[in-house]
């Protein structure tokens, strides 16, 4: 037993395994390299020209740092860690705001000042993440609101394509995507059939080869083209290249001076800044990397450590923000490529960390000559696939004609169209914590709603409990005074004060009694608890019934244990409160009998003749049992049927919280009929619920009674199928009832 994990380890790293990672690596890294110099540049966007490579550096460093740190933390699966869409999005606003910020008052920007917050809040931002993990957070926080990321990756989709619009058309200087039309002409007609060229290349590059990633199949083409019209002498034609990392001498700075005094001024005019947009960054990132965590994942694979994840991320996301990186998350594209080709181990992310660094050291110089114009157009592809698909689902049913909760539909698109643009036109900090707010105030809203499943009378609806034909004449006629209300979900302040105006109204004329049915309830919170009590007194002074249907061993039932003193009024089963509502409909009418039937009494003979039961009489058998005594059992051979003519038998089926009641059998019915009519085994256990007298008609009697007065068991059988038919009409009209 002790050899095996040993063995197991062996066999994880043998040579086709470590061959296989080592490969897998350095594919997802020709991924992973791209995207992450894209999402890097990307960030530092708004410092201009001058920090362009630098982005593209920071995005590598990040790249790197997270893969390393995270499996040195532990991590064992084969994903892939860099900048991701969401963050990035967070942290390119951030930093326009934070650099204009500083020329509010008129004054000049100040880069270092403004970096030196910049990084100190992606600092505390994995701090705060590695926190949340500490505080077993993780599942707490995949249940944040999904319109608001949403919102956030939308707009960080769109954003991303629209900032590469200056690069595909060849600017040589940093223009705005919102002055882009305003300066084509300075535009370069070639860089744009470059990028057009790169970005089809790479739509398409499934139906061209599955063997090669599709970004380094769009890269390579949209390569080969720009150096290709470079050669033949049209280079003027062409936009710019990465070039050099060229970070100005106030950022070197900045790097070298983390730990001096000089540090101390800008931190602590910024102090409530830095605190409450690294919460927000915390916020987003771990959402974001729950969620990828999820897509990530092998086909059902069951994931945990949800928790750990966060902690190993925050401490990253830390680290590198020390050697002037920026947030990372799960990087999706890569982790995918990785496991495609092979992938087995964390051997494999460490290979592509290594790749990742060697492409921010050894390589970065001849990284520096990709043209801007093909990465941008690489980067567009990822742009519009990184639009959520829950937001093109979402739009596609609300266009559609007979959409059901087509207002639930547009509140969703409302709160992520209202993030979207609140995060732009205001403030992505203030728009993240107004868009939890906003969602967690519409669920509220929509908690408020009707609990209500189904609603309906007892006319049609019946108890398993056999009743006579007098009873049923009685029920149908004043079975709709009974109401049932099935109630579903969460019962609190909100929706229990809904309930009580839906349970007043509908109760206002021609009730006796109510059934609440809270079996299905999941959570009820001590105001709504009093409000039902309250609901309780207002039927009560009103001369109405009410009973609840619930089990006694939930928490429910526990809530309301103070609130209801009725424990005659509880049941375990909607079947056992509905009989309770029909005898007393029937003791009101003085039709619930007290003593043993004769046999001209019992509905079966209802058309016989005098005679007829008379000769009846003689094949029949009285029989007994005591309360709790077994008729006969599931399986048992088929021997007789029973016309009962006082007290009470039923069909049970047990489980842990008590049992299903099938059918409950009294004075006027009969079973066990089908031992005459097909001879088979019993299809279930029947048990006196109290002491039983019933007649009995063995099923050699009844064979002996055809040959010798058939005439007497014709009368018999259509009888009996007089009986079967009105359990069909009445179950059909059940089910009706309850599928409307």
């Amino acid at each position: 037993m002790e050899a095996k994990p040993e063995a197991s380890l062996a066999a994880t790293f043998n040579v086709a395994t470590v061959r296989g990672d080592v490969i897998a690596g350095l594919v997802s890294s020709t991924v992973a390299i791209p995207l992450a110099m894209a999402f890097g540049m990307f960030a530092f966007v708004t410092l201009g020209d001058e920090y362009f490579a630098y982005g593209a550096m920071a995005g590598l460093m990040s790249a790197f740092i997270a893969g390393v740190v995270c499996v040195v933390l532990g991590d064992r699966s084969t994903r892939l860690y860099a900048p991701r869409i969401t963050t990035t999005f967070f942290l390119g606003l951030l930093l326009f705001s934070l650099l204009h910020r500083d020329t509010a008052g008129g004054g000049e920007p100040s880069v270092p000042a403004t970096l030196l917050v910049f990084f100190a809040i992606i600092l505390l931002g994995g701090v705060f993440q590695g926190l949340f993990g500490v505080m077993r957070l993780g599942s707490l926080i995949k249940f944040a609101p999904h319109p608001v990321m949403a919102g956030f990756q939308n707009m960080a989709a769109v954003l991303l394509f629209l900032v590469q619009l200056g690069n595909v058309l060849g600017f040589d200087h940093n223009v705005r995507f919102t002055r882009v039309f305003g300066a084509l002409d300075e535009a370069r007609p070639l860089s744009l059939v470059v990028a057009v060229l790169t970005f089809a290349t790479m739509w398409n590059a499934r139906k061209i080869t599955t063997k090669i990633p599709p970004m380094l199949v769009g890269l390579g083409c949209g390569m080969l083209a720009y150096y290709a019209l470079a050669i033949v002498g049209l280079g003027g034609a062409l936009g710019p290249i990465i070039g050099s990392p060229t970070a100005s001498a106030g950022m070197r700075t900045v790097l070298v001076d983390f730990s001096g005094l000089t540090m101390a001024d800008p931190l602590e005019k910024s102090w409530s800044l830095i605190v409450s947009s690294a919460l927000a960054l915390a916020i987003i990132a771990s959402i974001d990397a729950l969620l990828c965590a999820k897509l990530a994942s092998r086909p059902g694979e069951l994931r945990a450590g949800d928790d750990r994840l966060l902690v190993r991320l925050g401490i990253a996301n830390a680290i590198s923000a020390a050697f002037g990186g920026i947030t990372s998350g799960i990087n999706i594209g890569p982790s995918l490529a990785n496991r495609a080709f092979g992938a087995q181990s964390p051997l494999s992310v460490l290979v592509n960390a290594v790749a990742v660094l060697a492409a921010a050291t050894l390589l970065f110089p001849l990284l520096a000559y990709i043209p801007r114009a093909v990465l941008s157009a690489a980067v567009m592809v990822i742009a519009i696939q990184h639009i959520e698909p829950w937001t093109r689902q979402l739009a596609q049913r609300l266009i559609t004609p007979g959409t059901p909760q087509r207002g639930a539909i547009a509140l969703d698109l409302g709160v992520c169209l209202f993030v979207s643009l609140l995060s732009i036109a205001v403030n992505v900090v203030l728009a993240v914590f107004i868009g939890i707010v906003l969602a967690v105030f519409l669920f509220v809203v929509r908690m408020s709603r009707s609990n209500i499943r189904k609603l309906y009378r007892c006319d049609n609806v019946r108890s398993r409990r056999y009743r006579d034909p007098a009873e049923l004449a009685v029920l149908h006629a004043q079975g709709a005074s009974v109401l049932v209300v099935e109630l579903q979900g969460a019962l609190f302040f909100g929706s229990a004060e809904r309930l009580a105006q839906i349970v007043d109204r509908e109760t206002a004329q021609g009730t006796t009694t109510l059934l609440l049915e809270m079996r299905r309830i999941t959570e009820i919170d001590s105001t709504g608890a009093r409000i039902l009590g309250d609901i309780d007194a207002a039927l009560a002074a009103r001369g109405i019934k009410l009973a609840l249907v619930l089990s006694a061993r939930t928490e429910t039932a526990a809530r309301l244990a103070d609130t209801f003193h009725a424990p005659a009024r509880l049941f375990p089963d909607i079947d056992r409160a509905i009989e309770w509502a029909e005898d007393d409909l029937l003791r009101q009418t003085a039709t619930v009998p007290s003593s043993e039937w004769p046999l001209d009494r019992l509905p079966l003979v209802s058309d016989f003749t005098a005679d007829q039961i008379e000769r009846l009489r003689a094949w029949l058998d009285p029989v007994a049992w005591s309360a709790g005594e077994v008729v006969f059992r599931s399986g048992d051979p088929g021997s007789a049927l029973y016309l009962v003519t006082q007290g009470r038998a039923s069909v049970h089926i047990l489980h842990d919280d008590g049992d299903i009641r099938l059918a409950t059998f009294a004075p006027g019915a009969v079973f066990g009929e089908l031992a005459l009519l097909d001879r088979g085994p019993r299809s279930a256990t029947i048990t006196a619920d109290e002491d039983l007298k019933a007649f009995g008609l063995s099923a050699a009697s009844f064979a002996v009674l055809c040959q010798q007065q058939p005439d007497l068991a014709i009368k018999l059988l259509t009888a009996l199928g007089r009986e079967l038919s009105v359990r069909i009409r009445y179950a059909n009209m059940t089910i009706q009832q309850l599928e409307t």
